[in-house]
């Protein structure tokens, strides 16, 4: 009795550990959903209201706002890209470790430019203003760089792989239609000059003498029964009065020798 207490003991442990830790885990994850969503909408509003403040202040102020959304912009549109196209190639790696160092640079100036939006002195502020251009510049033409490169390896291989994906469904296309395929006709081989094709004649040359015909045989004279022909005769051109030869010659008497014994007549009983 006391073992079954002691095992249900334990499986009350351990579901209540493993409910700790499932509920831990939740609100974590909860926790980072309601943050990404409460980055996200700052950066929205943020974003909106540079812009309104890009068309709504002249002079550096103006200017200022406009730096920073066209800063923001840029570096946010290339890290979503590198961070997509990083799990597709590994060789991304390398230029996102690229793309955090310069990450650090654009948050620096971010950070100096929200400074300076609520700076009073605005003749100093339009003194600062070409540098803050050229470092502004700078920075969102390496992330546009980084970006475009990081799409264009990507199309590049997307076209590869359509071109090879094209090239085996013709293949295959073809092999499906066999029945359609056909030798190409063998050209005629060009006669080399001065030889003459069979049944042609050469401008020119003479004309054959016809072939003479045979000649007929003569009248049978009076009194003769044969009116056989005349010119040499053939092997196998005889006549059927003629007697046949055998085609072996039988064989003759044996010459008797005087040791060679009498047959003996055979017994009739």
């Amino acid at each position: 009795m006391e073992a079954v207490a002691a095992v249900f003991a334990l499986l009350v442990v351990l579901f209540l550990v493993l409910g700790a830790y499932a509920t831990v885990k939740v609100v974590g994850a909860a926790k980072r959903g309601v943050d990404r969503t409460i980055n996200q909408a700052r950066r929205t509003v943020e974003d909106h209201t540079l812009r309104a403040k890009s068309f709504a202040q002249p002079g550096p102020a103006g200017e200022v706002a406009q730096l920073r959304l066209k800063l923001r912009t840029s570096m946010r549109a290339t890290q979503e890209a590198l961070h997509a196209g990083v799990a597709e190639d590994e060789s991304l790696k390398e230029s996102l470790g690229l793309f955090e160092r310069l990450s650090a640079h654009g948050q620096e100036l971010d950070a100096e430019l929200r400074r300076l939006e609520s700076e009073p002195d605005r003749a100093t502020l339009a003194g600062r203003m070409p540098s803050l251009r050229e470092r502004t510049d700078r920075i969102t033409e390496s992330a546009d760089a980084l970006r475009w490169a990081a799409r264009d390896r990507a199309r590049r291989f997307a076209e590869d792989d359509l071109d090879s994906l094209s090239a085996q469904i013709d293949v295959e296309a073809g092999a499906l239609r066999h029945w359609t395929t056909t030798e190409p006709p063998r050209a005629a081989a060009p006669s080399a000059p001065g030889t003459k094709t069979p049944g042609t004649k050469s401008p020119g040359a003479p004309t054959s003498a016809p072939t003479p015909p045979w000649p007929e045989a003569p009248p049978a004279a009076a009194g003769s029964a044969d009116p056989r022909q005349t010119w040499p005769e053939t092997p196998g051109a005889r006549t059927a009065e003629e007697p046949t030869r055998p085609a072996i010659t039988p064989p003759g008497p044996r010459p008797t020798y005087p040791w060679q014994k009498k047959p003996r007549p055979e017994s009739t009983t």
